[in-house]
């Protein structure tokens, strides 16, 4: 029987994809059971299956009945990572379980079972190293295993099923699974000159990796109306952590779209600057200490060196170069181009990234961790550094490439840095002599009056994008997170209410609005930002407008996949999810909005880290902390 997909099958829809990974790289998994995108051995390396960009002859791996009619569901096991998917046909039922092993090198196991009668099944898969441009040499081990081999890359197949070559460069396998029957599938990732990657015992290793995330999962802090997915997001924010270095990636995929068919199409397998405080504050009230000191300590050495060459992203170890390339042979997500590889923002200037280090250092401090001395080193040069690098335009939170600017944010970060910089400096953790501390109250009471003078315009009541112009962006928001005023100020208040009508789109909002009064230097339109909405809510929540947060948040929840997933944004008009999937900052987005709406607590409650609003987590390590603050434990960011 022919195969029922062609060579030329492009990618599913974004919301039809799950993620299974090994916290050092991840795969994309189509719910008709394709791998289209899988990076190994870390997330930033280059992909072996890219018809996620392309079309299968780039790279793929799928099993999936030889049937018509196949009624196709799939879950998560609750609180893990270990995906099943059932198939049901009219002559049987197979359930199919994914997975890749935490900690035991670069494995991805796909594991087949009848459940009840016979199903015809079919194997398919095209190794396309190097972004889907290198077909390999295949050949078969002295055992029988699959072997391709391309330059320094070598992946592995062991099954238990005949395989068998096509005229297409792909490996087949055609089997009958019936009821009780079980076949395995497990691809391993090493380099070409070495041995070939050790054998895993597929089953033994499916229990040991589901058991790890559930005991991961079960520390999660809980009591919101919306559990299930608060563990979701935070399983997820989990999986995107490099864990060798802490570093979290935003997304495990590149070039997928802001807008489809468009060209705003970014790589995202970086660690960005942007979201530190945020994911910080998510971990540590998520319940996750471990993941937040890590991270923190990330952040400290990848910023260690001189502050004028900080940059606003970095590689998953703490890379600086990260040149962005466009793969030509690759048409793109539905036809979306170009395929951007690398990113070329890590060279831009962006003032906000120093208040957003601050201030992540300011919630570790303030929620019970300890920083180190080389850390509070590091802080004070940046802020000598800042105080006047303030006063420069530059591309700002969104990395537009359509020219430098007085953002109105980046200057607002600005205000963060001194104010943190003084609130450890009362806390005595800061390092700084009472001269210094000086220095930084008058810069910190200037950039307020600068921001309240120029980046506020009484005739629309809010807060503009940049000094002098009249658009609105989403960013501003964050006013009251920061505490740069309180949030029921008038301005901060009109502000809410200008962005609610001016970048409001069918219940979402847009970063800024992409025609007429802003240019970033992109042509095209891009979905409403994600992000940017649970922050609307956030806002909602702080100014008592609970119902109207709930209903916001139900309507973003309602966007989130089956499986409990999301991306960067949203196409209200195609009502499709698109960009990087699925997205860290938007997960941790959900989980500080549910958390927050959930102890009624507004963006700027939650800014002082009190102890009486501390998650659990926090408060049994107190503790612990003060002796390691003393010098009794080991330093967590050394």
């Amino acid at each position: 029987m022919a195969p029922r997909w062609s060579r030329g099958r492009m990618a599913a829809r974004i919301e039809d994809y799950a993620l299974v990974g090994d916290c050092r790289s991840a795969a994309l998994i189509s719910r008709q059971g394709s791998v289209d995108w899988l990076c190994w051995p870390r997330f930033d390396a280059a992909a072996l299956f890219t018809s996620l960009l392309g079309t299968e002859a780039h790279g793929f791996w799928k099993i999936f009945p030889e049937a018509e009619n196949v009624e196709t569901s799939w879950a998560y096991r609750p609180g893990s990572l270990v995906l099943e998917t059932r198939h049901k046909t009219r002559l049987g039922e197979v359930l199919v379980t994914d997975f890749m092993p935490v900690g035991d090198g670069s494995h991805l196991v796909r594991l087949v079972e009848g459940v009840h009668g016979r199903v015809a099944m079919r194997m398919e898969m095209a190794v396309r190293f190097d972004y889907g441009s290198a077909v390999p040499w295949v050949s078969r081990s002295e055992l029988g295993d699959l072997r391709a081999v391309s330059g320094p890359h070598k992946v592995v197949l062991r099954t238990d099923v005949h395989l068998k070559g096509s005229d297409a460069q792909t490996t087949v396998s055609e089997f009958t699974v019936h009821a009780g029957e079980r076949h395995r599938f497990v691809l391993s990732y090493g380099a070409s000159h070495e041995d070939d990657p050790h054998p895993i015992e597929p089953r033994k290793t499916l229990e040991a990796t589901d058991q790890a995330w559930r005991e991961w999962s079960a520390r999660c802090a809980g009591g919101t109306a919306w559990d299930r997915m608060l563990q979701r997001s935070l399983l997820t924010l989990k999986a995107l952590i490099y864990e060798p270095t802490g570093g979290i990636v935003a997304a495990p995929t590149a070039s997928l779209p802001e807008g489809l068919g468009g060209e705003r199409n970014w790589d995202y397998r970086f660690c960005w600057l942007r979201d530190s405080t945020l994911t910080l504050i998510a971990l540590m009230d998520g319940g996750y200490i471990d993941e937040a000191r890590d991270w923190l300590g990330w952040l400290l050495r990848a910023v260690a060196g001189n502050p004028e060459q900080a940059h606003i992203l970095y590689g998953i170890a703490g890379e600086r170069l990260l040149p962005e390339i466009e793969l030509d042979w690759l048409p793109g997500y539905e036809n979306s181009r170009p395929v951007r590889i690398g990113n070329a923002a890590a060279s831009q200037f962006q003032i906000d990234v120093y208040g957003e280090l601050f201030d992540a250092l300011y919630q570790a401090h303030a929620r019970g961790l300890p920083i180190s001395k080389d850390g509070l080193r590091v802080g004070l040069a940046i802020l000598g550094h800042l105080e006047k690098a303030w006063r420069d335009p530059d591309e700002g939170i969104w990395e537009v490439r359509g020219g430098r600017r007085h953002f109105t944010h980046s200057k607002v970060m600005a205000w963060v840095a001194f104010d943190r910089a003084l609130r450890m400096h009362e806390m005595h953790e800061s390092g700084a002599t009472e001269e210094q501390a000086a220095r930084w109250r008058a810069v910190r009471d200037e950039i307020h009056a600068e921001v309240c003078a120029k980046g506020f315009d009484p005739a629309l009541n809010s807060f503009v994008q940049s000094y002098g112009s009249k658009a609105l962006d989403a960013s501003l928001l964050l006013i009251a997170h920061t505490g740069f005023l309180p949030q029921d100020d008038p301005r901060v208040v009109g502000t809410v209410e200008a962005i609610g009508k001016g970048l409001m789109r069918d219940g979402f909002i847009l970063r800024y609005e992409t025609e007429g009064q802003t240019t970033d230097g992109l042509s095209g339109n891009e979905g409403a930002f994600l992000p940017c909405t649970f922050w609307y809510a956030d806002n909602l929540i702080g100014l008592g407008r609970r119902d109207e947060a709930r209903a916001l948040i139900e309507r973003l929840l309602g966007i989130c996949t089956d499986l409990g997933l999301v991306s960067e944004e949203y196409d209200v008009q195609a009502k499709r999810l698109v960009g990087n999937f699925p997205q860290a900052f938007t997960h941790v987005a959900l989980v500080n909005t549910l958390l927050s709406y959930t102890r009624g607590e507004g963006p700027a409650d939650r800014q002082g880290g009190k102890a009486n609003g501390a998650p659990p987590a926090v408060l049994r390590q107190r503790e612990a902390d003060k002796r390691h603050a003393r010098g009794e434990l080991e330093d967590a960011t050394s």
